[in-house]
């Protein structure tokens, strides 16, 4: 067991809150993991190095932050700084039917809520899961009953400083054919470490549009998940952008529970000069009649290294299913480097299921058409990188959120070394 483990062990037996009870579980299960090796499956093309021995402070400075509005979006905005909830959420005004409260003050109805969600969609082989699980003091319960609907969109904003190491989470239940937009936008411009997880529990004909951007700097250590359990008949349409650091781990889960679900999953991963960018997803079909569309795109710059797994599980039941996964890698340099594992693994015998994945340098040729034409190299190159994903980013229903991060995109790409 790392140092670094063995502190939030004994950290957490100190906690005391009335999700007491369910961290005690999670605090036995964490017990007895192993700290990841190269032999750990699910960590072999990540080093937990930068973890091992970490101390960092565990509180910070209560200033307030200001958050630049995204223009045109007009979104109900969550601020976490260093892990402290900045928002007055006493203030927000919404409409009937829609309830968001403070994890670390709960009304009785958000504490029935947060107990049909903590740790019930998150499953439980994620170790930075349950080290959120029993340490994870603030965070947000949102909460929609049957037949609401959320016309502005939350967007839930987690700022990592310096020199501090925070965990937030997120409980969403969307009731039967309930609406809404949730946005978990995480950044950080300095050394921290944070981890940051959401459960989502949407009901019968619930529809969901989710955003989670993870810009954070190559200094700052981010490990995190989103993870959905859909119900009959219900919609998701998720689109997740993350920047490389010097350790970044995002876990998706999409669970099948009710028929006919459907799930939309696109990302995208963005990795400068020598940063790390690490992305698993599972996809679970328990249910007959589910669908499935899954779509990753990475840019890799020089010695950098990316690491994409993406899983479907088609269970023995799954009859019906329809299910496809493209994981598609552009490499800047000879020195990038892309580990890919897109897996499909099928129990029933009438599906429909395809997989692939594709590895390949940017065209000499058309690069060099676009210089024959007088564009210099450097916007020839961001031209041609943004070509690249500018399909799944045109794809994001959300207008201002398109406008928003196209700007931020082409900035990236320019600050990305290539050889």
């Amino acid at each position: 067991m790392s140092q670094w483990l063995a502190q939030v062990i004994d950290r957490a037996a100190a906690v005391d809150d009335w999700l007491s009870p369910v961290r005690a579980e999670a605090l036995a299960q964490l017990r007895g993991e192993k700290w990841p090796g190269r032999r750990t499956e699910a960590w072999r093309y990540t080093s937990l190095h930068p973890v091992e021995n970490l101390q960092l402070a565990t509180s910070a400075s209560s200033e307030q932050t200001q958050i630049a509005a995204i223009e045109g979006l007009n979104s109900l905005d969550i601020v976490f700084v260093d892990g402290q909830l900045q928002t007055d959420i006493n203030n927000l005004e919404l409409p009937a039917g829609v309830t968001i409260t403070s994890l670390s003050d709960p009304s009785t109805a958000s504490r029935t809520v947060a107990g049909q969600v903590f740790t019930q969609v998150k499953p439980q082989r994620h170790l930075f899961g349950l080290v959120n699980d029993v340490l994870a003091q603030q965070g947000v319960i949102i909460d929609l009953a049957d037949d609401a609907s959320l016309s502005q969109p939350v967007r839930i904003v987690n700022i990592s400083g310096t020199g501090v190491e925070s965990h937030n989470r997120v409980i969403v239940r969307l009731g039967a054919r309930a609406k809404a937009t949730i946005i978990e936008h995480g950044e950080g411009a300095a050394s921290g470490f944070n981890t940051a997880f959401a459960e989502y529990l949407l009901g019968e004909q619930a529809e969901l549009e989710h955003y989670r951007f993870s810009m954070y700097s190559a200094e700052n250590i981010h490990i995190g998940g989103s993870h959905f359990q859909l119900g009959t008949r219900s919609k998701l349409n998720s689109t997740l952008v993350g920047y490389g650091s010097q350790l970044s781990r995002l876990d998706v889960d999409i669970h099948h529970a009710g028929e006919h679900a459907f799930a939309k999953f696109n990302n995208i991963y963005l990795l400068a000069a020598g940063e790390h960018f690490d992305l698993h997803s599972t996809i679970e079909h328990a249910v007959p009649n589910g669908t499935t569309e899954e779509n990753a795109r990475g840019i890799i710059g020089d010695r950098a290294k990316a690491v994409f797994n993406g899983r479907i599980h088609i269970h023995r039941d799954a009859q019906k299913t329809l299910a496809e996964l493209n994981n598609r890698n552009l490499l800047l340099s000879r020195r990038a480097q892309i580990n890919t594992k897109p897996e499909l693994e099928i129990y029933a015998d009438d599906v429909q299921c395809a997989h692939g994945a594709t590895v390949a340098e940017i065209e000499e040729e058309a690069l060099y058409y676009l210089r024959s034409r007088g564009i210099p190299r450097s916007q020839a190159l961001v031209m041609l990188n943004f070509g690249f994903i500018q399909e799944l980013v045109a794809q994001m229903p959300n207008q201002a959120l398109v406008n928003w991060l196209q700007p931020l995109l082409k900035a990236r790409f320019e600050s990305m070394e290539v050889k």
